[in-house]
C-alpha cells in the first residue's frame, strides 16, 4: 500500500506558540497537553501474534474480567500494550466494542472506570497505551522533561497513535476475542489527545501539499469525543471535520480549560468541533463543573464530590449513546433531567 512522504509545513508563529505551551505544561507537570497533528500520512500495519496474556487486578468484579495483552507490531517496530475489559455476556454471544485512545502521558491502566462501567453492562472495550506519549514521560530527569514532551507532541507520534489503534484492532478481531465482538458495533472513543486520535479514525480529513489524507477505519461506527482539542495549524476547521459523518458524542465542561503561554483552549473549541462535525446524529453534553482532568482517573483539580458526579454521569452519557445506536434512542434525551444543575447544556441532534 502506497503512502506520502510529507515535509511538515512549518507554522512558524503558531508552532512556536505551541512549543512554549508545551515546555510549560511539562515544567508544570500538570495536565495532558492538547495538540493535533500538523500533518499526516499513511502506512500498511500487520498484525502479529500477540505475546502473553495476564490477569490484571483493575476489578474482581464478576460481570467482566480485566487482561492486559503485551502486543507488537514489527512493520514499525512499536509495542502496543493494551487493558481489555472484557464481559461475561459474552459467553452468550457477541457484544460491542468500544477501542479508547488515553490523553498524553497517560497509558493503559487509566481511565478504569470507563472500561469497568461498560463492561459491567456487556460492552467491551480495549484500552490502548501509546508508547510514545504515555505515562513514560514522567520518568527521567527534570530537564529532558521538555525534550520528552516535544517528541510525545510531534507530528510522527500523531501517526503512530492512528496507526497504535487500527493495529490494536486489528490484532484483537483476529484474537480468540474476535469471534465474539460484534462487527456493526464498533466505536472508537478518547480524551484529550486521544479524542484527535479518535477523530482520525472517525474519518477527520486533512489536506497537505495538494494531498487528501484520511485515516477513516471502515469499521468504526459511532465516535466518543471526550474534551477534544482544535486541530491546530488550521483555522478552519470544517473542511477537516465535515467528513465525519459517523455519529458523534462530544463531552466537555464549561471549566474545560487550559491557559498557558501563547496557547490557549476552551469550552468554545469543544463546541466549535461539535457544530462542525459532518454527523447527521450527534450528542454535545456540557458539564456546569469540571476541569480538563476530571475524566481522569486522577483528580487534581476537582473536589471528590464534582470528580466522582462528572464521571459517573459521563459513563451513563456513553451507555445511553451507545444504546441509541441500536434504535433506543429515548434514553439519551430522558436520562438528562435526573441530573439538574450538573449538565449546563445538552444538544442532540439527527
Amino acid at each position: 500500500m502506497p503512502f506520502f512522504t510529507l515535509s511538515p509545513i512549518r507554522f512558524s508563529l503558531r508552532r512556536s506558540r505551541l512549543r512554549t505551551a508545551l515546555m510549560a505544561t511539562a515544567l508544570a507537570a500538570a495536565l495532558p497537553v492538547l495538540v493535533s497533528p500538523a500533518w499526516i500520512h499513511a502506512r500498511t500495519i500487520q498484525a502479529l501474534p500477540s505475546g502473553p496474556e495476564r490477569p490484571s487486578p483493575a476489578s474482581e468484579d464478576t460481570r467482566f474480567k480485566v487482561t492486559d495483552l503485551e502486543w507488537f507490531d514489527a512493520a514499525r517496530q512499536r509495542r502496543v500494550p493494551v487493558r481489555l475489559f472484557w464481559p461475561a455476556a459474552a459467553q452468550a454471544g457477541k457484544v460491542p466494542l468500544v477501542v479508547f485512545s488515553p490523553g498524553i502521558g497517560s497509558s493503559r491502566d487509566g481511565y478504569t472506570y470507563l472500561g469497568c462501567y461498560w463492561a459491567a453492562h456487556g460492552i467491551a472495550s480495549l484500552h490502548l497505551q501509546h508508547v510514545g506519549s504515555d505515562r513514560s514521560l514522567w520518568q527521567g530527569s527534570l530537564i529532558g522533561l521538555v525534550s520528552r514532551f516535544r517528541e510525545a507532541t510531534s507530528e510522527s507520534e500523531a501517526i503512530a497513535r492512528v496507526e497504535d489503534a487500527r493495529f490494536a484492532l486489528d490484532r484483537l478481531l483476529a484474537s480468540r476475542f474476535g469471534a465474539s465482538v460484534s462487527r456493526q458495533q464498533i466505536a472508537a472513543a478518547g480524551h484529550s489527545f486521544g479524542a484527535n486520535t479518535t477523530l482520525l479514525e472517525a474519518g477527520a480529513t486533512v489536506t497537505r501539499h495538494g494531498h487528501t489524507l484520511n485515516f477513516r477505519d471502515p469499521r468504526i461506527s459511532a465516535a466518543i469525543l471526550i474534551s477534544a482539542p482544535p486541530f491546530y495549524g488550521d483555522a478552519d476547521l470544517r473542511p477537516i471535520l465535515a467528513s465525519v459523518t459517523i455519529p458523534t458524542l462530544h463531552i466537555t465542561t464549561e471549566d474545560d480549560v487550559i491557559r498557558l503561554p501563547g496557547f490557549g483552549s476552551d469550552v468554545r473549541d469543544r463546541q466549535a468541533i461539535f457544530d462542525v462535525t459532518g454527523s447527521a446524529f450527534k450528542v454535545l453534553a456540557i458539564y456546569s463543573e469540571g476541569s480538563h482532568n476530571v475524566f481522569t482517573d486522577r483528580r487534581h483539580f476537582d473536589t471528590a464530590q464534582v470528580a466522582d458526579e462528572v464521571k459517573s454521569d459521563a459513563a451513563e452519557l456513553t451507555l445511553a449513546f451507545l444504546d441509541s445506536l441500536d434504535g433506543r434512542a429515548d434514553g439519551l434525551a430522558s436520562r438528562v433531567i435526573s441530573r439538574p444543575g450538573l449538565i449546563a447544556k445538552y444538544v442532540l441532534q439527527r
